[in-house]
């Protein structure tokens, strides 16, 4: 197949933790062809939807393990997949580009599906499943999130569209800076604040379960660095290896079928003690730590997933 990779840049990238150069690894090992350009090459020209980038081989060689080749401009419609692996934040930068790439789903897979994709961020797709979720409010408006800070003692706030733990703050029931947070929040930004009560089960670690078409197919544990509230390996978390529990199980169970159905075939949940916290299926990660901690080649799954709907 021909195999596109829209990603941010990956000269830059460590070989041995991202998901993105693992899966392009995996498709070459396949016989695939490998095409990358960046998010911002992407355009619509007169009906077509073109991206200048450059033909890919990879290898696993830190520091020599992308060999480009020269720049040129391709049609994606010419293509069998298309990879959506960019980073967040979530933005209309991110929201326009996931428009531009639903012109090309009659003749392209594009995975994840981005019409879900952008209907499905991270930390809203989750409201759809209450009795799974910790106390949850959305809100901007300061009264509602002190409300619900007054009922629920300890709180975690954060930013709606944001990611890899950034501006991710842990109030504690005596905490005086609600109303500071607020302020700098809503003075750069226009968009909501999502807080949660606090699961003190984040001490024992935050688990990402990892499911390929719907299906989990493990998990890995990252547990916070010490003095730290939050698990996210951008800001020290550290990965173990961990099972799934039968209550992991169940929640795949409910959000699984939902996942399959809207053409999500890489995502990436996170589960807090009993409670389900966050559906990822921007740009999850996760899949070189459960390699190598399981044994199990989630690269191999997903593309066996996606030859198939090619297929």
């Amino acid at each position: 197949m021909k195999v596109a990779f829209q990603m941010d840049p990956i000269g830059s990238v460590n070989i041995d933790a991202d998901s993105s150069f693992r899966l392009a690894e995996e498709a070459q090992a396949r016989g695939h062809s490998l095409f990358y350009y960046p998010p911002d090459s992407l355009a619509y020209q007169e009906g077509r939807i073109t991206a200048r980038g450059h033909d890919l081989t990879v290898q696993r060689v830190q520091g020599d393990h992308a060999h480009l080749g020269p720049e040129r401009e391709v049609d994606l419609s010419e293509f069998d997949v298309v990879w959506l692996r960019q980073d967040p934040p979530f933005d209309m930068h991110y929201i326009t580009l996931t428009h531009l790439l639903d012109r090309i789903a009659g003749t392209t897979l594009v995975v994840n599906d981005p019409f879900w994709v952008r209907n499905y961020p991270e930390k809203l797709l989750v409201l759809d499943f209450p009795d799974l979720t910790p106390p949850t409010t959305v809100a901007r408006d300061l009264a509602t999130i002190k409300a619900f800070k007054d009922k629920h003692g300890d709180v975690i706030l954060k930013p709606l569209y944001g990611n890899g733990g950034a501006g991710v703050f842990l109030l504690n029931e005596a905490d005086r800076n609600l109303s500071s947070l607020h302020e700098l929040f809503t003075g750069f930004s226009r968009e909501p604040l999502i807080v949660q009560k606090f699961l003190p089960d984040v001490s024992k670690g935050d688990k990402r379960v990892i499911l390929v078409d719907g299906q989990a197919v493990g998990a890995i544990n990252r547990v916070p660095a010490k003095g730290e509230t939050r698990s996210n390996m951008h800001v020290g978390g550290r990965p173990e290896k961990v099972g799934l529990t039968d209550r992991d199980r169940e929640i795949c169970a409910r959000i699984g079928p939902l996942l399959k159905e809207k053409g999500q075939v890489f995502v990436g949940i996170d589960v807090i003690g009993n409670y389900l916290t966050e559906i990822n299926v921007t740009s999850p990660t996760g899949i070189q730590e459960l390699e190598r901690f399981d044994g199990t080649n989630v690269a191999a799954l997903i593309w066996e997933a996606i030859e198939a709907k090619v297929k």
